[in-house]
């Protein structure tokens, strides 16, 4: 059976009442978590700029644009508000050895065509199932960052099928929604190499894009290569090498992570620590010889300078790549979240200078941790009178090691949500996602537009 054929399967099996309480619960509160941190992403500029490129092609539509009182196609839609799910980099993660994806950007996609589908709450759990185990698989099994590709390149797969079960394709509607996806959408690495801008933050929106345009094509009657992946000049010879995918009902969601704070997923663990080591020693920042983080290999690589310098920091999209920045402005701040992201607060003086004695080097022994599970560090930060002070880490909470639970969502959602929408439209849609299954897409997308 060729992968796509499998993949068509696996979307076409399952369904609701295939998910077990506790993947139900999980999807819910991956949910939220997606919703939550999109709010205040409505004001930043770059999805301001999507809003704006939507709404000058598409007037009006079937599907809301979140935290807009404008409307467009699911396509467009699936563009704009993955962008809002996606730019402030708080979203979630899966972590696999060789990939680290974020799930969460499958949500809006599925959501706008569930809404366009006039589906029901059941239907778009099944949907975001079907996606977060796609996406899940296809980062541990066909990992394609060393080969050059961008992790996008999984999303534009996995949102694709579950766009398409919440659209009711058939088989082999499925398999060319999947196929067109695969062969027309694959992105390049040099998104997150070398001096990053805000595409970073774009590019899944983009790929959420063309996933759903992808469905779109395939229902209305456009067959894609059938042998995408296995096939001569497909995807296993270009872009990922050969792969298998073991696919269950949604279980791969527990695997994922949330965010503690706003930062790059391989960070998450050195800002906790540089945080609590701030606290606990009273640390005063103007007396800092010195601070060194080890880390594992994927976090020295993508945010510690492997891919390209990460001590000139002039904008968000570099900050929250920066090692050297999230850990200085955490020290200083003793706290990473928006406000530590703001234009004035990244040119100040005081983590300017402070990021540039930041010294990331990769312990092959924490590596191998990473890989078997953890996500290790070990922080030094040595001061004028040359005491140093230790932290170490195996994780962070929000690890799926230690997950955050809904009063720890519920907190995170309220917090980045306050300034932006009134206590009893946060009750709402908390209470509306918590029972999902008793509602309709559109009762959720009411509350979000």
């Amino acid at each position: 059976m060729t992968t796509a054929l499998k993949l068509a399967e696996f979307v076409r099996e399952t369904d609701y009442d295939d998910l077990s309480a506790d993947v139900r619960d999980a999807l819910k509160r991956r949910l939220l978590d997606a919703v939550g941190i999109a709010v205040p992403a409505e004001v930043a500029g770059p999805p301001q700029a999507v809003r704006r490129t939507v709404t000058a092609l598409e007037d009006d539509g079937p599907c809301t644009l979140w935290g807009r009182d404008q409307r467009a196609s699911p396509v467009g839609a699936a563009m704009h508000n993955t962008a809002l799910v996606r730019y402030l980099d708080y979203m979630d993660s899966f972590l696999a050895p060789g990939e680290t994806p974020h799930p969460s950007d499958n949500v809006a996609a599925v959501v706008a065509a569930a809404e366009f589908a006039d589906r029901s709450g059941t239907d778009l759990l099944a949907g975001l199932a079907i996606a977060y185990e796609i996406q899940a698989e296809l980062a541990w099994n066909a990992p394609v960052r060393e080969r050059g590709f961008d992790h996008v390149t999984h999303t534009v797969v996995s949102a694709a099928a579950g766009a398409s079960k919440v659209l009711e394709l058939d088989l082999e509607e499925t398999r060319s929604a999947i196929a067109i996806a695969a062969t027309g959408h694959n992105a390049l690495r040099v998104t997150r190499t070398g001096e990053i801008n805000e595409w970073k933050g774009l590019a899944s929106a983009n790929a959420a894009r063309n996933a759903v345009y992808a469905a779109m094509l395939a229902k209305h009657g456009v067959a894609g290569p059938r042998n995408v992946f296995e096939g001569q000049k497909g995807w296993q010879d270009v872009i990922s090498g050969p792969f298998e995918v073991e696919l269950t009902p949604g279980e791969r969601v527990h695997d994922v992570m949330t965010k503690r704070y706003v930062a790059e997923t391989y960070a998450q663990s050195a800002v906790e620590g540089v945080v609590e080591l701030a606290e606990r020693e009273d640390l005063d920042p103007a007396k800092v010889a010195g601070i060194k983080l080890e880390t594992f290999g994927g976090a020295k690589l993508i945010i510690g300078g492997g891919e390209g310098n990460r001590y000139e920091v002039a904008n968000r999209a570099q900050a929250d790549h920066s090692l050297p920045y999230m850990l200085a402005v955490a020290l200083i701040d003793r706290d990473l979240s928006l406000a530590q992201y703001d234009p004035d607060r990244i040119r100040r003086n005081d983590v300017q200078q402070l990021l540039r004695i930041v010294d990331v080097s990769e312990d092959p022994a924490l590596t191998e941790r990473f890989e078997n599970g953890e996500m290790p560090a070990v922080i030094d930060v040595t001061m004028d009178d040359g005491t140093t002070y230790r932290v170490e880490k195996d994780a962070f909470r929000g690890h799926p090691t230690d997950p955050i639970g809904w009063d720890g969502l519920a907190e995170k959602f309220e917090t980045v949500t306050d300034e932006f929408i009134d206590a009893e439209r946060r009750d709402d849609i908390q209470a509306l996602i918590r029972s999902i299954e008793d509602h309709k897409v559109t009762d959720l997308t009411a509350l979000l537009a």
